[in-house]
């Protein structure tokens, strides 16, 4: 009898202990929501009054955002994003997975791995994100490989990186070339590291729940053209941040940094691209000089607060969260800035 008691007594004390973790546990996450809130509400009412008293300035920089996704972020951007979006659609991508089945449980990684990489490389931001979502959603890929997957299927692509950045911007191939091998070889050697230090994957997920019939190719249709329109506010309204930022030397901390080493100039393109990459290496390009390229490829690699919100938009319903995938970018940034430094 005693013993009873005296187990029911600690039953009952380990109970309430829980009970207060649980509570104290609550206590700290409402804190912490109301301070995002507040943060986000404060943001919001400076980018308002802003807007509100220099409309002349702010409405143009947003013009130019979205006459920078038209010309230079849409071309490159939909045709493969509706590819991505057939692929996974019609069942195609879950096929084509398979042979790299064995690949990809060397690196700890699902079946789906090779194809959503590949997918990635051709399309760029968003797409590879996006394929990430789409494979959650059709059950080829549980949260952890999702988790994992975000960090190597986070590129920016070819048609971008070397016709936008570097014909277009730096007038120079050869330089978008570079940036190119360096971005992919960066993000690749991250995300794998990251892939080969978790656990291995249960390789008994549940099949993909395809699509088919005459709706996948308006399904394809619908959703690229609403995520490349997504794409387009998303650099539209950062942009115009970006130079509400630099107005209010909101990162002049940071500025004042890089300009130690980088130069005024270029420490401001990178602060600009911190915010919008794009416009951050649009501006890098008119600056020149030897670092120019190499925080080109930092900017592109690490995506800057437009790329990384767009990303999450569509990873953080794979259960990916925020902080530990912008830690990962922003180690790729820096392997790439390395990477670039040292071919120069």
């Amino acid at each position: 009898m005693t013993k009873s008691v005296n187990v029911c007594a600690r039953t009952g004390r380990t109970g309430k202990s829980a009970a207060r973790k649980k509570c104290a546990g609550g206590r700290k996450g409402s804190a912490k929501r109301k301070v995002k809130s507040a943060f986000l509400l404060a943001a919001l009412v400076l980018f308002s009054a802003a807007l509100i008293a220099k409309p002349e300035k702010y409405i143009a920089k947003c013009a130019e955002g979205i006459a920078l996704w038209a010309q230079c972020v849409l071309p490159a951007l939909f045709p493969f994003m509706v590819v991505c979006a057939l692929l996974v659609n019609s069942g195609l991508a879950e096929k084509l997975s398979a042979p790299l089945s064995r690949a990809g449980g060397v690196f700890k990684l699902p079946a789906s791995a090779g194809i959503a990489f590949l997918m990635s490389v051709s399309s760029g931001y968003p797409a590879g994100s996006r394929t990430v979502s789409q494979f959650y959603a059709s059950g080829m890929c549980g949260k952890e490989a999702c988790r994992k997957l975000a960090c190597l299927c986070s590129t920016s692509g070819p048609l971008f990186l070397i016709g936008t950045v570097g014909v277009n911007m730096f007038s120079s191939p050869e330089d978008g070339a570079k940036l190119f091998a360096a971005h992919i070889a960066a993000v690749a050697a991250v995300g794998l590291a990251i892939s080969l230090c978790g656990r291995k994957l249960n390789p008994g997920n549940r099949p993909a729940l395809t699509e088919k019939g005459s709706d996948v190719l308006y399904e394809s249709f619908y959703s690229s053209v609403s995520a490349a329109l997504s794409a387009g506010a998303f650099i539209a309204f950062f942009y115009t941040a970006a130079a509400m930022i630099q107005d209010f030397y909101i990162l002049y901390p940071v500025e004042k940094l890089l300009s130690v080493f980088a130069g005024e100039e270029v420490a401001r393109a990178v602060c600009t691209g911190l915010v919008e990459m794009t416009g951050g290496c649009a501006a890098l390009a008119k600056c020149g000089g030897p670092l120019a390229i190499p925080f080109a490829g930092f900017l592109v690699t690490f995506g800057g607060a437009c790329v990384l919100l767009q990303q999450l938009s569509y990873l953080t319903k794979a259960g990916v969260r925020a902080a530990p995938f912008a830690a990962a970018k922003f180690a790729q940034g820096c392997l790439c800035f390395l990477i670039l430094l040292l071919w120069q």
